[in-house]
């Protein structure tokens, strides 16, 4: 394991005993994979992100492997020993599989990769990386994208390998690559947005030479499949600290290729509050959504915070007496949303919640500061549906102004109107407001048949249902008589 630094041997020393700590947790995992390995001819190896993590004291049951073996030989040694194997990855030299063991006193299940050493680089054209095998671990690791996932601890014997300096790198938060950075983006300009998110996650710097080559090199990433892009994006927006990764996309040049709507923000003014960009903004009410969080990362609601904004661009105005107005902005801004992420291959249900919670994130200013009528709050919850949740912490969220009354004001008006639909929620049933007659009945009544007065009933006995809350069978029945015989 590693040996002390005589610059810090205090902090090495923690570093060392959280390291230990935690590779003896694995221990009944890793050591047994790695006598098998041992005894097929093959070299084994814990590496990258699970060496960091142990680094850190953040280890999970996720453990990435490195091997000299290749990819068949991988599936001859692990086959009989894992509980579960896949082989999606086998193009890329990657074989997954799972272990269940007893660890202490628990049963737990560990997720394991094991790639063969292996360097890949892009073409000027591809979106798939080439990937050819290297021949010693050593060759691997200058191949990795930063030197914090660029160490490894060779088992069983737990030999702590790093050839570029990643120990200090940790030590430092500081994330640099083990080549040269325009080498390593040229290889995989995925890289870059990964350097976004691991300064998220990890809350690291990133070297002065790394920023400067993102710069530089940013066009390059559009050769990188939407999929991928995507799946890093996820991973920083969730991460604990999303504003430190996104700042860097926008400072670096790589959101305008990625995504474009961010930094437009930072060219406009918030309609209240001529002092605020809406660039600025927007990071705001994504940290405040967070806190709202109650337990796992929510990523709809931290899309919905971060691109609720993005209409205004499009919407901006300015008024005959000075003010700047976005009227609309919210619509506009729904549909742009649709279009990135849809764009960005993202799941159609997760597009279309996004979407709608940005499509709705100014519904509550539209009601004023006055008294809610129960049809107001009614609507409120059936447009919002599912998603009201997450709509009370958006809507709370975007109040970012430095006015303490005028932002305890806000509070206490949303306020009234949870409260307003947990009355109601006791009276009638708020979550699944539906029309006192159903399709069946309406043709009954009527003596007609499928068709489309029936859905135009429909509509209105819903509107009647929203506005006066829930009707009796017989005042419902003459309602739908009485809008019939009006109809001609």
């Amino acid at each position: 394991m590693p040996n002390a630094n005589e610059d810090n041997p205090r902090a090495l020393s923690q570093v060392q005993r959280r390291a230990v700590s935690e590779l003896l947790r694995v221990s009944p995992v890793a050591d047994d994979l790695a006598r098998r390995f041992q005894e097929a001819g093959f070299s084994l190896a814990l590496v990258g992100g699970s060496v960091r993590d142990a680094l850190l004291g953040r280890l999970g049951n996720d453990l990435d492997f490195t091997t000299d073996a290749r990819p068949e030989d991988v599936l001859k040694i692990v086959r009989p020993w894992a509980d579960s194997v896949w082989e999606i990855g086998i193009a890329f030299g990657t074989v997954g599989c799972q272990k269940d063991a007893r660890v202490g006193d628990t049963d737990q299940r560990f997720q394991v990769e094991v790639t063969t050493y292996r360097s890949e680089a892009y073409d000027r054209t591809s979106r798939k990386p080439e990937v050819s095998y290297g021949d010693s671990i050593e060759e691997d690791l200058v191949r990795r994208d930063f030197t914090v996932n660029a160490m490894a601890v060779a088992l069983p014997e737990k030999e702590f390998i790093d050839p570029h300096g990643g120990l200090d790198d940790l030590a430092a938060h500081v994330l640099r690559t083990p080549g040269t950075p325009e080498e390593s983006f040229s290889d995989d300009p995925l890289r870059m947005l990964r350097a976004a998110r691991f300064a998220a996650q990890l809350d690291f710097d990133v070297a002065p030479e790394v920023v400067a080559a993102m710069k530089d090199m940013a066009a390059r990433i559009e050769i990188v499949s939407a999929e991928r892009v995507r799946d890093e994006l996820n991973k920083l927006i969730i991460s604990a600290h999303p504003r430190k990764g996104l700042a860097l996309l926008v400072d670096t040049g790589l959101a305008d290729h990625v995504l474009p709507e961010l930094p437009a923000l930072r060219l406009e003014s918030d309609e209240h509050h001529r002092h605020k960009d809406v660039y600025d903004h927007s990071l705001i009410v994504l940290e405040q959504a967070i806190d709202l969080e109650e337990a796992e990362p929510d990523l709809v609601l931290r899309l919905a915070a971060l691109l609720h904004d993005i209409g205004k661009p499009r919407t901006r105005r300015f008024e005959s007496d000075g003010r700047v107005s976005f009227h609309h902005h919210e619509v506009v801004g729904a549909k742009m949303t649709k279009k990135r992420m849809t764009a960005l291959k993202y799941p159609n249900e997760l597009v279309k919640d996004v979407s709608r919670l940005v499509e709705l994130h100014l519904r509550f200013h539209g009601y004023g500061t006055g008294e809610w009528t129960d049809s107001a709050v009614r609507r409120y919850v059936r447009d919002a549906g599912p998603l009201l949740g997450r709509l009370h912490k958006l809507t709370r969220s975007d109040c970012t102004t430095r006015n303490k009354r005028k932002a305890m004001a806000l509070s206490r008006a949303y306020d009234g109107l949870e409260e307003r639909i947990a009355q109601l929620k006791e009276q009638e049933e708020l979550d699944s407001i539906r029309p006192d007659l159903d399709g069946k009945q309406i043709m009954e009544i009527l003596g007609i048949g499928p068709g489309r007065e029936i859905g135009e009933a429909y509509t209105f006995l819903l509107e009647l249902r929203l506005e006066n809350g829930p009707m009796g069978h017989d005042e419902a029945v003459a309602a739908l008589k009485e809008w019939w015989a009006a109809r001609g």
